[in-house]
């Protein structure tokens, strides 16, 4: 969880990506803040203990799903060494619209 003057800001998890036992070790995460403590840095400590507690954990690749309309969600996870690996057009639908996602990796081990 990341603080901001006595509230929770942001939180971070992380489970298995799929459930069969081939997938023990590839991870996805979920970040989300609040939208007013965006692009202030309250992101980067839930992230770095859910990457901590994955590793520890045995996790090897972790992969964010972003949606393909946050450009700053994906930047965000670039400048923590996520790098793209795919695009998913139209996977979602959210306000009566279909949305595509773009799905980011990094290796922790």
């Amino acid at each position: 969880m990341a603080p901001d003057q006595g509230r929770v800001a942001g939180l971070a998890t992380h489970d298995h990506l799929r459930s069969s036992a081939g997938y023990a070790r590839t991870l996805e995460h979920t970040i989300q803040l609040d939208p007013g403590a965006s692009g202030r840095g309250h992101g980067r400590a839930p992230m770095a203990a859910v990457k901590d507690h994955a590793r520890a954990g045995g996790g090897h690749p972790i992969f964010a799903g972003v949606s393909g309309k946050n450009p700053e969600g994906q930047a965000f996870h670039a400048r923590l060494g996520h790098a793209q690996t795919a695009i998913l057009p139209q996977v979602s639908r959210k306000s009566g619209r279909w949305m595509g996602l773009v799905l980011m990796q990094k290796f922790l081990t």
